[in-house]
C-alpha cells in the first residue's frame, strides 16, 4: 500500500526548539534538572519522570492544571523551516509518515493535523487525539501515526497525575518494528530521522538513517546522512534520492 515508512523524531527535528517539555518549562520559569539527573543515573523510571514533570507543571498552575491550558502553552512552540510543504511530498510521493517521540504531544498532534485525511475522527492506534482533530482538523482524523509522551485528560479537561507513556526512549525501535509489521513495510523500505542518541535504536531497524540538526557523534556516525541545516526540505530530497536508487536496481 506505501512505497516506504518515513519515522520522525519530534523535538529538534519537526520541533525547531531542544525540547516541547522545555518550553513549558521556560515559559512557566521552571527547571526539571533535579527530576532529568535522578533519569540519568537510574534513580527515575521515565515514566517516573513524567509524572515527576507533571506534577512540577501542576505546581505552577496550580488550579489551572487543564488540558487547553497546557495546549495553549505549546501553541507557539516553533516548527522547523519546511514542515509542511516537506511531509506533503512525502505524503503525495507515497510514503506513511510516523512521529516517534517522547516529547509532549500536544505539539505532535497540532502537526499531524496538518495533513487532514478524508475520514471522520476516531479513536485509533497512533491517532491524534479529539480536541486536536477538533481544533486544527475540522473533526477529521491525520494521514500521520503519532506516538508521544505527555498526559491524558477526562471529559472536563481534568490531567491525572499518571502521564502519558507511549514511547520509552531507549526502545523507539519497537514502534518502527510495530509498524513495519501493521504496513507490510521492510526494513531497508524504512527511514528514521533524528537528534539525539535515543534515536539509535530507531536506526536499527532503518534501511536510511538521518542524523538531522545535531551535535551528537554517535548518532552521526551511526547514521547514512547527516544534515547540518534546520530544513525538512533538504530531508526529503534525500528521502527521494535513496529510493530513486532503491527502486532502480
Amino acid at each position: 500500500m506505501y512505497r516506504g515508512l518515513v519515522c520522525f523524531d519530534m523535538d529538534g527535528v519537526l520541533v525547531d526548539y531542544l525540547s516541547t517539555w522545555e518550553w513549558v518549562y521556560n515559559k512557566l520559569n521552571l527547571s526539571n534538572k533535579e527530576s532529568y539527573e535522578a533519569f540519568q543515573i537510574g534513580k527515575l523510571t521515565e515514566w517516573e519522570w513524567i509524572k515527576n514533570d507533571l506534577l512540577l507543571i501542576r505546581g505552577a498552575l496550580k488550579n489551572k492544571m487543564k488540558n487547553i491550558e497546557l495546549y495553549e502553552l505549546l501553541s507557539d512552540c516553533p516548527l522547523m523551516k519546511n514542515l509542511k510543504t516537506g511531509i506533503e511530498k512525502l505524503i503525495f510521493n507515497g510514503f506513511k509518515v510516523s512521529i516517534i517521540s517522547g516529547g509532549m504531544h500536544p505539539v505532535a498532534h497540532r502537526i499531524a493535523s496538518q495533513f487532514k485525511s478524508e475520514k471522520t475522527w476516531r479513536k485509533r492506534f497512533g491517532g491524534i487525539d479529539k480536541l486536536s482533530s477538533d481544533l486544527f482538523c475540522s473533526g477529521l482524523d491525520s494521514k500521520l501515526d503519532v506516538f508521544t509522551n505527555g498526559w491524558n485528560y477526562d471529559s472536563m479537561g481534568n490531567i491525572p497525575s499518571l502521564g502519558r507513556y507511549q514511547v520509552q526512549l531507549i526502545a523507539k525501535g519497537s514502534i518502527v518494528s510495530i509498524l513495519q509489521r501493521r504496513y507490510s513495510i521492510d526494513k531497508k523500505y524504512t527511514v528514521s530521522i533524528g537528534d539525539s542518541k535515543q534515536d539509535n535504536s530507531m536506526f536499527d531497524y532503518s534501511g536510511l538513517k538521518i542524523a538531522f540538526n545535531t551535535m551528537n557523534k554517535e548518532l552521526i556516525n551511526n547514521s547514512d546522512i547527516y544534515v547540518k541545516d534546520k530544513d525538512i526540505n533538504i530531508i526529503v530530497e534525500k528521502i527521494l534520492d535513496y529510493f530513486s536508487k532503491l527502486e532502480s536496481n
